[in-house]
Formats: structure tokens, sequence, C-alpha cells
């Protein structure tokens, strides 16, 4: 399985369009609501975690398209006939997405402490990154949710309306504080918000909230079983 892990890593990282979409538009969009106008300090620190959280999220549903299209060329059949399980397969498409995630938190993070100034201590940055890097974990379970059960191109229309609804939604581009107040309550409720709240914490200097953690808990669980659920009823396409 370990061989297949670098192969399918291998693969996602040569896409150009995982490039550009994943790792450098994160970065340029950070860079670019950040040096309009004046903007504080604080406000730099706090964007640079919603946008490496954004790009996390991105590359993680991005796993999902990798599947969709592997289903789509039978791929996934030809890996039935080597000694590769099922659960080995599912498992190495995961982990896949749990080690393309890096390049977009690491590439908005040195931005924000190369570009933009942003000066945090050390056990910040790593935990920041830590943290971003274990929360995108359910973001890579919708995915292949998705990835299991549509098409590939209703996958990366599925994959792209979850990401920038989630990210809006949960605060990721603009601090919740500008939403009118049942959205804000609606915002408190979603993966993204949990999500951005680990990272926020840190650069304020203090643990994750348990509030964020339960609400990051909870979403985990629903993703995976959703994933699951896609899994078995494809499973004979698989």
């Amino acid at each position: 399985m370990f061989d297949y892990l670098l192969l399918e890593v291998r693969r996602t990282l040569r896409d150009v369009g995982f490039v550009i979409g994943g790792v450098a538009m994160p970065v340029m969009m950070y860079l670019l609501f950040t040096n309009l106008g004046e903007n504080s300090g604080g406000w730099k620190a706090a964007s640079m975690v919603g946008m490496a959280a954004y790009g996390a999220v991105g590359s993680a549903l991005n796993t999902g398209g990798g599947v969709a299209e592997d289903r789509a060329i039978g791929w996934l059949r030809q890996l039935r006939v080597t000694p590769m399980t099922p659960r080995q397969v599912v498992a190495g498409r995961a982990l896949t997405g749990s080690v393309t995630v890096l390049p977009a938190i690491v590439a908005v993070l040195a931005a924000g402490g190369l570009v933009n100034g942003v000066r945090l201590a050390a056990w910040q940055w790593g935990a920041i990154a830590l943290l971003l890097w274990l929360g995108s974990v359910p973001f890579t379970l919708l995915g292949l949710g998705n990835g299991y059960r549509l098409t590939a191109q209703t996958t990366g229309v599925a994959n792209m309306t979850c990401n920038l609804g989630l990210s809006v939604l949960g605060g990721l581009w603009f601090p919740v504080t500008l939403f009118p107040g049942w959205l804000r309550a609606v915002s408190a409720f979603t993966p993204t918000h949990g999500f951005a709240r680990l990272g926020t914490a840190i650069v304020e200097g203090h643990a994750p909230a348990a509030s964020a953690v339960l609400v990051l808990a909870v979403w985990l669980l629903a993703f995976g079983s959703y994933a699951a659920l896609s899994y078995r009823r494809h499973a004979g396409n698989v």
C-alpha cells in the first residue's frame, strides 16, 4: 500500500490544476485580501489561517475528484486484481489526501511570515500547521464520498460547490463578525468554521476551544459515514 500511496501522491503533485487551484490560488487570494488598503497585523494573521484552511479544504476535496476519474477510466477495477484489499485502496486514497494538503498549508503560512510579516513563536507556526493538517481529514472523507458516489464531471462541480460554500459560510474568506446575526449562528456549526478556529486559537496564544473540536469531530463522523456508504453503494464498480 505504501507504493500505491507514493504513486497517488506523485500523480496529484504533478497535476497542474492541483498546483494552481490548490496551492497558488489560496496564496494569491491571501496576499490580495490582506494588501488592499490598510490592514492590521491581527487581520493578516487571522486571514493567513483562514486561507491556509481554504487551501487545505480544496486539496482534501480534490482527492475525491481523482477517485471519480479513476472509476471512469477503469483504474479502480485494475487495482482489484492486485494483492491490495478494497480497504487498503480506500485508505491509500485517504492518506493521499492527508499528504497533499500540506503544500497549501505550508505555502500560505510561508506567505504570511515572509511577505506579510506575520510574527509568531516557533511553536505557534508548528502547532498551526499540525492542527490544520489533522483537521483536514473530514474534508478528505467528504471528497472521497463524492468521488465514489458521483460521476467525474459531477464530482468536480460538487467539490467546487462544497469548497466555496463552506469556505465563505465558515468565515475562511471574511470575518464572521461581518455576517448578520442569524448567519453567524449558522456559521458556528459549519465544519470549516471549527476547522479555522483550531488555527486562530493558536495565533491568539491559547488552546483550541472544546466547542470547535466537538463540531469538527461531529462532522468527521458524518463525512466518514458518507464516504463509507458511498463506497459500499458502488463496491461492485470498485
